[in-house]
């Protein structure tokens, strides 16, 4: 069998544990960590949850971004000749990089709260009213930041899912661009695979 299974398995196991991750963070861990008893501890003990996970998290990222590259690689034909697959390779990579992003700003926000955790909150993104401005504001601000996150991943699991649909030998075709490379649709190597995979499930 011939393809890039291993690149795809880390590319598509890293975005699941991106998802994953963030949703149990933010339903999980802060609903947990909002029943401690004493206030100053419902803050430090979420941020400490979210600490440790931060390096996995980070290592899953890594290994998302290097494992496209064989991907891309190997798909170098049909994003030259297949209509809509540069544009949604370029599109994902844009949603992954802002992503990224937002779960890098998540981090420093809370980092900032974790800083404020001995004043004391009503859960880790809910504060108490005697709390100060500054962390009320970080509060709030992180508790979207944390919702976003997993709207982030998911939606990169959603446009890895099209890509895969693209894939399909009839798609392929479909999307080849002009009459004289859809004549040629089958000097393609790609293609060739496809075609024998299709063949073999029929």
């Amino acid at each position: 069998m011939s393809g890039n299974l291993i690149a795809r398995s880390i590319h598509d196991l890293t975005a699941g544990a991106w998802f994953g991750g963030s949703l149990m963070g933010a339903i999980g861990l802060n609903g947990a960590t909002a029943e401690a008893k004493d206030p100053t501890e419902r803050t430090r003990l979420s941020s400490l949850g979210w600490k440790k996970w931060a390096p996995v998290q980070t290592a899953a990222f890594a290994a998302h971004l290097g494992a496209g590259i064989p991907l891309t690689l190997g798909n170098r034909d049909r994003l030259a000749e297949q209509h809509g697959v540069m544009r949604l390779s370029v599109y994902k990579a844009v949603v992954t990089l802002v992503g990224a992003a937002v779960t890098l700003y998540a981090g420093m926000v809370g980092r900032k709260v974790d800083m404020l955790s001995g004043e004391g909150a009503e859960g880790a993104t809910e504060p108490a009213p005697a709390s100060s401005q500054e962390l009320a504001s970080a509060q709030k601000q992180l508790k979207i930041l944390q919702w976003t996150i997993p709207v982030f991943a998911g939606w990169v699991m959603v446009l890895g899912a099209k890509e895969g649909e693209m894939q399909r030998v009839q798609n392929v075709a479909l999307g080849l661009k002009g009459a004289g490379a859809a004549r040629g649709v089958m000097a393609l190597p790609v293609l060739k695979q496809l075609a024998a995979r299709t063949a073999c499930r029929q």
